[in-house]
């Protein structure tokens, strides 16, 4: 091979190498790529689209606060909930409420309506006009061992026992069909059906169960004109509350004030005999009057202790 093709194919060669050299060095010195971040999906980032508005639904003014008695109500205590049943009356916007102030305590989770500003208290809210509540001791057996409820409704029965002035026991009916507010520290509903008391957990309603069991008081809504006899009643001698049974429908309105139940307050009266009728006594016998003859020696009476005699001198 001639010598000067030889130089050329290693000058070419040497070319070659030179320009591969530095090419490898121009590679070497670009900067890295920088990695594509992938974007990962977050729930907690992305907003959550928004529940279409169902229009069944209505909103209702409801407490996130207990509201204490004569306490400003603020934009903290109030919140709207939308509900498909609106309770009658509830406040709707809570400019309604805001700034409005209550009576008596308001609990937290209840709704508001313009009762809820109204005065008085919770008893005073479960009578109508013409009655009046009255409480009356109670023990077990007068409590129908236990079971008396708020609600339910109970006739009063009187007892008496033999004494001077009552010469055989006698037991009758003083008044009918009387509502029972409460037992002990558990109330019944309110005018506008809401309860009293309300539970707000399973462990309160037990306890309230228990009290209610051993309460030693019973809270009776008494029409008006009968309050003076049920408390002369209580102080006679001893009561028995007889329930009665929830199938008879017209308790209900009893003594509301319909047209019937002015005939019920006049067959209360009517039936309302007196003791000595009761315990089948015969009449005091008429004192008979003397005209003429010989005067009568008068009696003298002798007390001693609980006998009483007649004695002649």
């Amino acid at each position: 091979m001639n010598s000067r093709v030889t130089l050329g194919l290693a000058g070419l060669f040497l070319v070659g190498a030179i320009i591969a050299g530095y090419w490898g060095l121009t590679l070497s010195r670009q900067p890295a790529p920088e990695p594509v971040a992938t974007p990962v999906a977050n729930a907690s980032a992305a907003p959550a689209p928004a529940p279409a508005e169902d229009p069944a639904r209505h909103p209702v003014v409801v407490l996130v606060n207990d509201v204490a008695p004569f306490a400003p109500i603020t934009a903290a205590d109030v919140t709207l909930e939308k509900l498909h049943t609106v309770p009658a009356g509830s406040l709707t916007s809570l400019d309604q409420a805001i700034g409005r102030t209550p009576w008596r305590t308001l609990t937290a989770g209840s709704w508001l309506n313009d009762e809820s500003f109204e005065a008085g208290s919770k008893l005073s809210r479960m009578i109508r006009p013409d009655e009046r509540a009255l409480a009356v001791a109670v023990d077990e057996v007068t409590n129908a061992g236990g079971q008396l409820t708020p609600g339910d409704y109970v006739d009063v029965l009187l007892f008496l026992r033999m004494d001077t002035l009552n010469v055989q026991p006698t037991a009758q009916l003083v008044v009918p069909a009387l509502r029972v507010l409460g037992v002990g520290e558990q109330l019944g509903l309110t005018n506008d059906g809401q309860p009293s008391s309300p539970a707000r957990s399973n462990d309160e309603k037990l306890k309230q169960d228990q009290l209610r069991a051993t309460a030693r008081t019973v809270l009776l809504a008494v029409p008006e004109q009968l309050v003076s006899r049920l408390m002369l009643a209580t102080q006679a001698g001893t009561l028995r509350l007889a329930v009665r049974s929830a199938d008879e429908k017209r308790l209900a309105r009893y003594w509301a004030g319909d047209s019937d139940s002015g005939a019920n307050l006049a067959n209360a009266n009517r039936e309302l005999l007196q003791f000595s009728q009761l315990a089948m006594t015969a009449p005091p016998k008429p004192v008979a009057t003397h005209t003429g003859g010989a005067p009568r020696k008068s009696a003298v009476e002798v007390i001693r202790g609980n006998q009483i005699t007649q004695q002649t001198p």
